[in-house]
């Protein structure tokens, strides 16, 4: 295969896997405006409260934040991925001392008693 057949085969991979990518985001926000609309709180901003514009939404049917919200959850979450879950910090540390066989202090000094 000459290199620039696997080039645009690469691309082509790469541009599917974005239009999934996109699909999925757009179906989990459909699936959010949903429960919205089940839970009555649709077309009311997630963070300020304020009711989103008609225009907005008649454009976006799925907006969870006013324009201004928008922007701003933007810059705050640069970078974030929205399919990983938030860890808390003691659950990590715990679930790895587990995975890892470590014992505390406590448990290692009572087995040396015994």
């Amino acid at each position: 295969m000459h290199q620039a057949d696997a080039g645009s085969d690469a691309y082509e991979k790469d541009f599917a896997l974005s239009l999934l990518s996109q699909e999925q985001d757009a179906l989990y926000e459909i699936e959010q405006a949903m429960k919205r609309i089940q839970a009555h709180v649709y077309g009311v901003c997630e963070m300020s409260g304020q009711a989103i514009p008609v225009s907005r939404l008649e454009a976006i049917p799925f907006a969870r934040f006013t324009v201004d919200c928008q922007s701003r959850f933007e810059q705050e979450n640069k970078g974030k991925n929205r399919w990983e879950p938030a860890v808390p910090f003691m659950d990590s540390v715990e679930s790895s001392e587990e995975e890892s066989g470590e014992e505390s202090d406590e448990e290692e000094k009572t087995k040396a008693k015994e």
